[in-house]
């Protein structure tokens, strides 16, 4: 009987077709310059298309057989010559559309980006121009419109570097090694705007929590009070590695 008959299966929801990912790294690589109390992030200006003549972040895509790390030094490398430097991933953007060469159907490449940030000493930095014919360092505040989604990763970048000075010992990874409680709280003050704590607050904090070493040292600047030189020391830091430390 037709009743009796076995019903057609449906048709298989039809899947969308598996992504082929090109994987890139982009550097958001911040400096304090202290002198002027600025903030200055690296942007170098792209050679090819797209977004031809447009500033951007320092970035490349991975070669085969390099890790993402390999690719986040080698682009550094070839941007700028350091001695001191913090490096740490950031974060994966990958939308789709984030980059013009993706292919609107589904079979078409898209381009994720992994990037890194990075915290540089300003005096030490020299920036390499060869092969480039734009770059510079750029107050944060007057970044421009950057190809891509850079903005955006500039952007996370700057919010990571605030809360890594929040709870970390990351500053003392560009200071010289050693330097003036004032040294200190003018990198601090740069990244996190003056209203942040009075010098007093902050002086007393730090020196209470241990891990700032006196030298017995001390410097003469202009005609105010010899000031003493400081040294970290990672080893009192220790016990406090894994705490919900908070400097300021």
């Amino acid at each position: 009987m037709a009743g009796n008959r076995p019903k057609k299966s449906a048709d298989p929801v039809t899947q969308p077709a598996l992504a082929d990912f090109k994987v890139g790294v982009d550097n958001v690589i911040f400096s304090v310059d202290t002198a002027q109390n600025r903030l200055l992030a690296l942007l170098v200006m792209r050679q090819e298309e797209p977004f031809l003549g447009q500033w951007c972040l320092p970035g490349t895509l991975v070669r085969q057989g390099e890790s993402l790390e390999d690719a986040a030094y080698r682009i550094l490398a070839e941007k700028i010559r350091v001695k001191n430097l913090y490096l740490e991933q950031l974060y994966t953007f990958g939308e789709p559309g984030r980059d013009p060469r993706e292919s609107p159907d589904s079979y078409g490449v898209r381009y994720l980006s992994v990037s890194y940030f990075a915290l540089v000493r300003f005096e030490d930095a020299e920036l390499i121009a060869n092969g480039v014919s734009g770059i510079a360092w750029y107050p944060l505040e007057q970044a421009p419109q950057l190809a891509f989604d850079h903005n955006q990763i500039l952007k996370y970048g700057y919010q990571r570097l605030r809360n890594k000075l929040e709870y970390s010992p990351v500053a003392f990874e560009v200071l010289p090694d050693v330097f003036t409680l004032n040294d200190l709280y003018q990198l601090y003050t740069t990244v996190l705007g003056e209203n942040f704590s009075d010098y007093s607050n902050f002086r007393s904090r730090l020196l209470k929590l241990g891990f700032l070493h006196d030298t017995g040292i001390k410097v003469s600047r202009g005609a105010g009070r010899p000031a003493s030189l400081y040294r970290f020391d990672a080893n009192a830091f220790t016990p406090f590695k894994d705490k919900p430390l908070v400097f300021i």
